[in-house]
Parts: structure tokens; C-alpha cells; sequence
């Protein structure tokens, strides 16, 4: 299914990793699960990016992580939640706010969204829950 975010929304963006706070129990062991989920990829030759982003995610709310990716790149987007969220899912959108075609990953409350892009420049990337209540998520990215 795709969807397209509404303009007013790109307003929401998380998209930095300054720490003004310490990180919660909750964000760290996110964070564990996240990098757990992109070790995958590594296996196949992705590096994972140096910071991270951690928050907390609402249902029907998006948490929303400006990137600025490069074509001919391939790149996968790795998240960790905890409880109660129960499954959690991560989308990429393009400048105009259109989803792009991704490879998903989802196992309960990790996942993650693999893709290259056609061409360099921002992108969106949406953390969402599925299912569950309100949780601590951290988002990491892989690229090669």
C-alpha cells in the first residue's frame, strides 16, 4: 500500500543525533535491537553509519528522520522498538512525499527498509507503529 505524506508533516522531521539528553534504558536497549537488525546487512557488505536517532513513537503518529542519500548507493534502514509497541514498521519517502519502492524487513518490533535511489538528495525516512502502544524506537542506517 502506499501513502503519501502530507506537506504540513515534513514539519515533524526528528533528523538529528546532537544529544540535549541522555538516553533512556528504554532508547539504548532499542538502539541494541536496531543494530542487531542492520549486523545483518553487514554480512553482505553494508557499513553502518556512525549516529543514530532514538525518540519515542505514538500509534498513528509518524516519527519522521531527514537523510540526504546519494545514487548509486544502496542503503537499509534498520529500527528498534520497545514495549508496548508489538510490531513496528519503517517507509522511505522521496522529496515530494512519495513512497518509494523498498525491500522490508519486519520481525515484531524490529524492521527495517532496504533501496537504492534513482537519484541523489533528500529523503524521509517514517517509523511507524503497527501495532501496540506508545515506545521508545531508535533508527540506524547501513549503506554500501
Amino acid at each position: 500500500m502506499k501513502r503519501c505524506l502530507p506537506f504540513i508533516v515534513w514539519f515533524l522531521v526528528l533528523g538529528t543525533n546532537i544529544a540535549v539528553r541522555a538516553e533512556t534504558d528504554a532508547e539504548v536497549n532499542a538502539r541494541k535491537d536496531a543494530l542487531d537488525v542492520a549486523g545483518a546487512f553487514s554480512n553482505d557488505g553494508f557499513k553502518i553509519r556512525d549516529g543514530h536517532w532514538c525518540g519515542v513513537v505514538k500509534p498513528h503518529e509518524h516519527a519522521l528522520v531527514a537523510v540526504n542519500l546519494y545514487a548509486g548507493n544502496q542503503y537499509w534502514f534498520s529500527v528498534g522498538a520497545t514495549e508496548p509497541v508489538k510490531q513496528i514498521a519503517v517507509s522511505v519517502y522521496d522529496e515530494t512525499g512519495k513512497q518509494v519502492t523498498t525491500e522490508n524487513y519486519d520481525n515484531g518490533d524490529k524492521a527495517a527498509a532496504g533501496f537504492s535511489p534513482a537519484n541523489s538528495g533528500q529523503y524521509v525516512v517514517s517509523v511507524d507503529v503497527v501495532e501496540g502502544g506508545e515506545g521508545s524506537f531508535c533508527l540506524v542506517y547501513s549503506y554500501k
